[in-house]
């Protein structure tokens, strides 16, 4: 995230989406060159990370060009474009909620009552050995930041016209993204207080643990155009 954040600040307000592509690429494979593995040469090092993505540093970015009037879409995050809903979720994704959320009903068959599961998210367990499994994947079915080249069919790109225009942009630690922050936090705090293993209408490969006020990360940003 940093070293993405470090790239935006300084490419030039004229950056397209394809030299974004190929310019966060290159910013970020070049830092594996650092002894992140210090018994590895360099060589050794890429074609360990080519044959382990689950080892890259890996990030979604959602952008707009204010000068392309564009959004790009890298990896899962969603947004609204005057209310109307974007998302770009990774293909795996509600395969291996669903999986969790049996795996979940299981142990409450089994008497491991919610309060204990929220403790740990045992059944989060299931998901790992296919979370990994499916890494393979990233950059060749879906697209991420994680310095390896990014399939560019798979970033949605939103083209704006020069009417006004309110977007908003989050990544998927809101369950429902509503137009204003006050109302997307409300109804994730709704969602905790019903549904905390997230397991009913609203799926996901991680709980609410006890103590925390959300499931994943969460960053928000609405603005007008």
């Amino acid at each position: 995230m940093q070293l993405i954040s470090r790239y935006i600040r300084q490419m030039p307000a004229t950056t397209s989406c394809h030299d974004f592509c190929k310019g966060i690429t290159a910013y970020i494979h070049r830092h594996y060159q650092w002894p992140i593995f210090p018994s590895l040469t360099p060589q050794s090092r890429i074609q360990r990370l080519k044959e382990h993505p689950e080892e890259r540093l890996t990030a979604s970015a959602i952008i707009y060009s204010r000068v392309q009037r564009e959004i790009w879409m890298i990896g899962d995050c969603q947004c609204l474009v005057n209310g109307k809903f974007y998302e770009n979720p990774k293909p795996h994704e509600q395969q291996l909620a669903e999986l969790r959320a049996a795996r979940v009903r299981e142990l409450l068959a089994e008497g491991i009552t919610e309060e204990q599961q929220l403790e740990s998210d045992p059944a989060r367990a299931v998901v790992i050995p296919p979370l990994l499994k499916y890494m393979e994947d990233q950059n060749v079915f879906y697209s991420v930041i994680d310095g390896f080249r990014i399939p560019e069919q798979y970033v949605p790109v939103y083209a704006l016209d020069f009417q006004p225009w309110e977007i908003v942009f989050a990544t998927d630690g809101y369950p429902f993204l509503e137009p204003t922050l006050a109302e997307s936090e409300a109804r994730l705090e709704e969602q905790r207080r019903n549904d905390p293993l997230n397991i009913g209408e609203f799926k996901a490969t991680k709980a609410f643990l006890k103590g925390y006020n959300s499931f994943d990360d969460r960053s928000y940003i609405r603005f007008q155009v």
